[in-house]
């Protein structure tokens, strides 16, 4: 991936989680949606992504509230999500989605299933990946809770996705290919 940088915009300053899944009632475990009600038992979860109808009666009676936002324009959603203390990624079964990437390279802690690319994308620094829900539910309720330590996991994360992922790396990669075409 080469993700274009949205520049850092955190704030965090509200007490949820930004999930960005497209199509959560179609693809159910695919998207992580069984397990959203789970995470709300730690924090609030606002959601975005296409194809949201349905979610609210999906979740209904959770703990804490799960907002579901929808589509909404990119700069729109950057704003939005940076706002929010930390980003989840809920997500089983998937390429590797620029929403992760995003939220790092916003300045967002990750708290995500260890699945996919996840594993490699973020780096213990950057936040909490498990294939343990309740380790994961137990991260996003310290990071409700530490403001200021989840501000430093995600100065890391979008360090490393500026890093792996950003692009003038994968501008780079390709240029360099493409020079090595040319010379054989």
């Amino acid at each position: 991936h080469g993700i274009p940088d949205p520049g850092y915009q955190y704030g965090g300053e509200l007490d949820s989680a930004a999930v960005v899944v497209n199509e959560p009632v179609r693809r159910g475990r695919v998207t992580g949606t069984d397990l959203l009600p789970r995470f709300a038992d730690a924090i609030d979860l606002d959601v975005y992504g296409m194809g949201c109808d349905g979610l609210a009666e999906r979740t209904a009676g959770t703990r804490r509230p799960i907002r579901i936002w929808g589509d909404m324009p990119t700069g729109r959603l950057h704003t939005a999500m940076a706002r929010r203390r930390c980003y989840l990624h809920p997500i089983r079964w998937t390429s590797l989605g620029p929403s992760l990437i995003e939220a790092m390279q916003l300045g967002m802690p990750v708290v995500g299933l260890a699945t996919t690319e996840a594993v490699e994308a973020v780096p213990p620094e950057a936040g909490f990946v498990s294939t343990h829900v309740d380790r994961l539910v137990d991260a996003l309720r310290d990071l409700a809770h530490e403001p200021r330590w989840a501000r430093q996991l995600g100065k890391q994360a979008r360090k490393a996705a500026l890093a792996r992922y950003g692009l003038p790396r994968f501008l780079a990669d390709w240029d360099r290919l493409i020079e090595q075409a040319i010379d054989n």
